[in-house]
């Protein structure tokens, strides 16, 4: 167990650090490091350079926590004899690698992004149905508040009901809670943003793609 316990961390890590904002900056020539908010994630890719990046570097992103979480079970179904408990742990500390090595890539001097786009990618593979639903919150909850950073801890919270629902250990719960500690430990300034009333709101964004495009 220890073993795979490694491995998985070490694999899920290095999917981790494959970043959309690189794909993102080869086609536009910026680095989302050195622009906007300094993020390499998602939302800063739309904030600086417009929706269409953002989704690029969004679908980038999330399709790296689904490659890891389907890679992970089908090696584990396929080729090990854990139990249950053990491959539910296995699969969340994967997520949570893959999570790390998007926020602190080594290529990057582990200043990445915060993660969010690739747990989204992690909860749809481990439980579609429960992740599109949350997805969809994720999209409200941020619109009424008009702070993206607001669904993305609703996000956090949801999933961890879903570990303590849906997964037979404990474990899950945990290792998304110390992911949430992370998570918040990285939106400390948009906090302080949002206090100071200078965070880049939702209506903003929609606002400036508007304008440019008009």
């Amino acid at each position: 167990m220890i073993t795979a316990v490694i491995t998985f961390l070490i694999v899920g890590y290095f999917i981790g650090c494959i970043h959309g904002s690189n794909a993102a900056q080869l086609l536009s020539g910026v680095n989302l490091k050195e622009a906007g908010l300094g993020n390499a994630g998602a939302s800063n890719a739309t904030l600086t350079l417009g929706w269409k990046y953002g989704i690029l570097v969004g679908f980038i992103d999330i399709g790296k926590g689904v490659f890891a979480i389907i890679l992970t079970r089908y090696f584990l179904d396929h080729y090990t004899l854990f139990e249950t408990e053990q491959i539910s742990i296995l699969l969340y500390l994967t997520g949570a690698a893959v999570i790390l090595g998007h926020n602190f890539p080594i290529h990057m001097r582990f200043r990445g992004g915060k993660g969010t786009a690739s747990l989204i990618g992690i909860f749809l593979a481990i439980n579609w149905k429960f992740g599109l639903l949350s997805v969809i919150a994720l999209v409200i909850v941020s619109l009424l508040s008009n702070y993206l950073i607001i669904g993305v801890f609703f996000l956090y919270i949801v999933f961890a009901i879903n570990s303590l629902l849906f997964e037979p250990t404990i474990w899950p719960f945990i290792i998304v809670i110390l992911l949430l500690l992370v998570a918040t430990i990285l939106h400390l300034e948009n906090i302080k943003r949002i206090k100071l009333g200078t965070e880049p709101t939702i209506n903003a964004a929609f606002k400036r793609e508007k304008d440019e495009t008009a």
